[in-house]
């Protein structure tokens, strides 16, 4: 279904499709977004109908807060957790790196991350206990072990305040690492700290969706992610650190 809902999205690249602002300019949806989601819902839930389904844009609109979604999640066997265009704006402005984002998590634990792709074709993902895989070959988190010789990555969240405390880690880290990327798109930033292209990944404001499916590509890749206090990662984590894990106490330590 990643691959399916990746070919469609990137076959209607300046098609001058409809885009729409939604809690700010800042944070922006496109008409190609929610037909993305509506195709995975539907393959999904064909396939298996019992299932609940956590979707971005669907959430968006049902206006009940995440924390409650979420909470009530923990008590399902089986809930996929899914981003249809992760990192829209690259998306919107012609940029590639936007990714399709698709995670599964039974009684909030964790199974299965997929994340594609559609301009470089590349899959990445992961099962519980099995590895990360991308295209097919496995996969692991790089072995630098000194922040002055790594390759750290963020992104800038829609909400300010969140931004802020982007900004405020940049400043610290900038003067630690080699130097700083943001891509665009938070799933694809963890699936390259998983691929050991980055060593590190932070970011503050984000959702469920963001990161379920990346999170656990990293774990299974041989790396570690926590929120930014340290503490263990879980649906609710909303600040995101993932590492190789040689590098997440110094990276915790600037935060």
């Amino acid at each position: 279904m990643a691959k399916i809902a990746g070919e469609m999205i990137k076959s209607k690249m300046g098609s001058g499709f409809i885009t729409e602002d939604k809690s700010s300019s800042f944070d922006v949806v496109t008409e190609v977004d929610k037909a993305s989601e509506q195709l995975i819902r539907q393959g999904i839930l064909e396939k298996f109908p019992s299932h609940h389904f956590l979707g971005e844009e669907e959430s968006f609109l049902s206006g009940r807060p995440l924390a409650e979604v979420l909470a009530e999640a923990t008590s399902e066997p089986y809930l996929w957790i899914v981003d249809p265009i992760d990192g829209t704006s690259n998306y919107v402005q012609g940029i590639p790196g936007f990714t399709v984002s698709i995670g599964l998590a039974c009684y909030g634990q964790l199974q299965l991350g997929v994340i594609y792709d559609p301009c470089g074709d590349e899959l990445f993902w992961a099962e519980k206990g099995k590895g990360a895989f991308l295209n097919g070959k496995p996969i692991h988190v790089s072995p630098v072990n000194e922040l002055g010789r790594s390759v750290v990555a963020t992104g800038f969240p829609s909400k300010m305040e969140a931004r802020r405390a982007v900004y405020e880690g940049l400043g610290r880290l900038i003067e630690q690492c080699r130097t700083i990327r943001s891509l665009g798109s938070a799933a694809r930033h963890l699936a390259y700290v998983a691929s050991g292209r980055l060593h590190a990944f932070w970011e503050n404001g984000l959702n469920a969706w963001d990161m379920a499916a990346g999170v656990l590509i990293i774990q299974e890749a041989g790396g570690t992610v926590t929120d930014a206090k340290g503490n263990e990662y879980s649906l609710l984590t909303t600040d995101v650190v993932g590492s190789n894990g040689h590098l997440h106490a110094p990276v915790l330590q600037c935060l």
